[in-house]
C-alpha cells in the first residue's frame, strides 16, 4: 500500500507495510540517515522530526500516521545550514559526540515556530525526554537563547 505525504517540501511516496516506524522508513527506505535512532520508544528525543510543524517522535509513530501531512527532517530543516537554531549550535559549538543534535534542534526548532521568547520553563518542557549523554545542557541551553536572539535579529554572540 502506498503512502503518500510531504517530505522536506517534496511529494513522497512509499510503498511499506502501514505500521512501518516513520524513522525506518526515512532512514532505511528513503536515505535520510540524519534522524536517529537511540531507545526506540519515545524516551530519549534522537528521532524527532516535526509533522506538520510539530515536533513528534519517529521512532513510535507508524507512517500511516503521516499520510497527507508534512514531515520535515533534520536535512529539510535549512537547506545551508541557516536555520536560527543551527546557526545557534554552530556559534555556541554546542555538538560534543553529535548523536542526539538532530533531535535536539529539531525540538527546539517547534518550540521557536510556536513561542517566539520562550522562558525557561517553556524550554525544559520543550525539551524534556531529550537525552544527550554527552551532558552539553549548559551549552544547549545557552544555543537556544542564542537562536531566540538570532531570530530576533539580534547581533552579537552570548557570553
Amino acid at each position: 500500500m502506498a503512502i503518500n505525504f510531504t517530505l522536506n517540501g517534496s511529494q513522497t511516496s512509499v510503498d511499506v507495510n502501514p505500521q512501518t516506524p516513520l524513522l525506518w522508513v526515512l532512514r532505511d527506505v528513503l536515505g535520510l540517515t540524519g534522524t536517529k535512532f537511540g531507545c526506540g520508544m519515545a524516551l530519549c528525543g534522537a528521532c524527532t522530526v516535526h509533522v506538520n510543524g510539530g515536533a513528534i517522535r519517529s521512532c513510535i509513530t507508524p507512517v500511516s500516521n503521516v499520510a497527507g501531512k508534512s514531515v520535515t527532517t533534520i536535512e529539510g530543516l535549512s537547506p545551508d545550514t541557516t536555520h536560527p537554531v543551527q546557526q545557534a549550535w554552530i556559534e555556541g559549538d554546542v555538538p560534543q559526540c553529535g548523536y542526539c543534535q538532530s533531535g535536539q534542534i529539531m525540538a527546539v526548532a517547534s518550540l521557536l515556530a510556536k513561542t517566539a521568547k520562550p522562558t525557561d520553563a517553556d524550554i525544559d518542557e520543550a525539551m524534556r525526554g531529550n537525552i544527550c549523554r554527552c551532558g552539553t545542557y549548559t551549552q544547549i541551553r545557552a544555543a537556544i537563547h542564542r537562536a531566540v536572539e538570532i531570530k530576533s535579529g539580534i547581533k552579537g554572540a552570548r557570553a
